[in-house]
């Protein structure tokens, strides 16, 4: 009889509507919470005047790539967790969550110690104005310092997830982002430390958030996983198949992060820092806007995984599609939404006299993405899917393909050799997103279809 078995365990075991819903409601509010906060974080920092918004908006591809490492492993090894579950096997679970610990902590040393002293040079390349350079390096040396805590705040919140704790993760995750509101004027106006008081509330907040995380993974023992270092067994099958789905999941998100990178270089040469400025704050709506799918994407990842862990592909295509299903009806809503809100959506960003001047070409941003969300679902959902089943590679290959060749090659084209200027930049952002979706939607398809071949004593179950 297996022991400690959690009613988040029961829900990812049980029906795979009931469980998608239940996994990933307390993830869209977390998730939203935390836009929120990068939201509000914006609207302290704009007060400050385009350079300040500029100067975060250039570390904003860093900040991806750091969320793509920590998110990759954690993803990773909650991937694999929930297959082990799904199977009932408790020991492996154990062992598997140990391996994503010290994977975890092994990057997070890595990256932050090789990216700290490459800060300087890596903007100056950019050739971004002397000024803004100064307040972005300041900035990132900050945030970058915690690496290690953010690394492992973000593995603990993953495998909450994979053992099916949606809640407890979702408490975490708003914690932190509350906590980051607070201390964001505190730091910015009253200490004044202008774009370094948002970046020191970040880590404090991250901080408090990591000992929480310690506190009910390694003190109270309460949840189903059980991290005993002395329990740890090494495994190179489950180092590998942890970085299998965690490497692709990182290189996605760098991949972005190289995008951002490079969509910032041609934005500089089209519509100089200014077109940061709106190309990064719109940025902040449009996340806002997917925040719901990434919360659905977390409940299809652990649904799928533990479903196939379970050898049972019927339920493991029915938590995809109906993710996919609820995911377009949400995001054809916030389209709609943001096309009759874009003036009051611009205004956050332009309240003070000195980002006025951006406020137009934040407005046509708004109105030119919205047709992007009802699409976004077949995407991610699908690369949720592959990383479930741990077919990484393929979620990998087609963000690659989004971001970096069709996105940044169709805003090069359509933005600098056409001359058509920021406008040209936001029409290869679009043609990238709808021409890799409908790729990633055909290619799940084709693989589940592929899995019911492969394990065809379980196709009958309903559940």
């Amino acid at each position: 009889m297996e022991e400690n078995v959690t009613r988040g365990v029961q829900t990812l075991r049980g029906d795979p509507k009931k469980a998608i819903l239940k996994l990933s409601g307390p993830m869209m509010i977390a998730m939203l919470v935390q836009t929120m906060y990068n939201l509000v974080d914006a609207i302290w920092v704009s007060g400050l005047g385009p350079d300040a918004l500029a100067a975060v908006g250039l570390f904003f591809p860093f900040m991806l790539f750091l969320m793509g490492f920590s998110n990759g492993i954690g993803i990773g090894g909650g991937s694999a967790v929930s297959r082990r579950i799904g199977g009932k096997n408790k020991i492996a679970a154990d062992n598997t969550a140990i391996h994503t610990l010290f994977l975890s902590i092994s990057a997070g040393l890595i990256i932050t110690l090789s990216l700290l002293p490459f800060l300087p040079r890596i903007y100056a390349v950019m050739g971004a104005k002397e000024q803004v350079i100064t307040m972005t390096v300041g900035y990132s040396r900050i945030i970058v310092s915690g690496g290690l805590l953010l690394f492992f705040t973000n593995m603990a919140n993953n495998l909450l997830r994979a053992e099916g704790d949606a809640k407890r993760s979702m408490y975490a995750i708003i914690l932190g982002a509350v906590i980051n509101i607070i201390l964001d004027p505190i730091f910015i106006y009253l200490f004044r430390l202008g774009v370094l008081g948002a970046a020191w509330a970040t880590l404090i907040s991250i901080s408090i958030t990591s000992i929480f995380l310690f506190i009910w993974l390694f003190l109270k023992r309460n949840t189903y996983i059980s991290l005993r270092l002395s329990e740890f067994s090494p495994d190179r099958h489950i180092i590998g198949e942890i970085l299998r789905v965690g490497i692709p999941a990182s290189l996605s998100m760098i991949s972005m992060s190289v995008a951002m990178y490079l969509l910032n270089i041609i934005i500089i040469k089209t519509a100089g820092t200014n077109g940061v400025a709106v190309f990064t704050s719109g940025w902040r709506i449009v996340s806002l806007g997917t925040i719901p799918l990434m919360g659905i994407a977390t409940g299809v990842t652990a649904v799928t995984a533990a479903s196939y862990g379970e050898k049972n592909p019927r339920k493991l295509q029915t938590a995809y599609l109906y993710g996919i299903q609820i995911g377009i009806l949400i995001e054809s809503i916030i389209a709609i939404t943001t096309c009759i809100f874009a003036r009051p959506l611009s205004h956050i960003f332009t309240y003070a006299d000195e980002s006025k001047v951006i406020a137009d070409e934040l407005i046509r941003f708004f109105r030119w993405m919205a047709p992007m969300y009802p699409a976004v679902p077949f995407g991610m959902l699908t690369a949720a899917m592959f990383q479930g089943i741990g077919k990484g590679e393929r979620a990998f290959v087609v963000t690659f393909i989004r971001t970096i060749i069709l996105q940044v090659i169709g805003s090069y084209l359509l933005g600098i050799v056409l001359e058509l200027g920021f406008l040209g930049v936001l029409w290869g952002v679009l043609f990238g997103n709808f021409t890799a979706v409908s790729i990633s939607f055909i290619w799940g398809r084709t693989t589940i279809k592929k899995l019911f071949i492969k394990m065809p004593e379980k196709v009958s179950d309903n559940t």
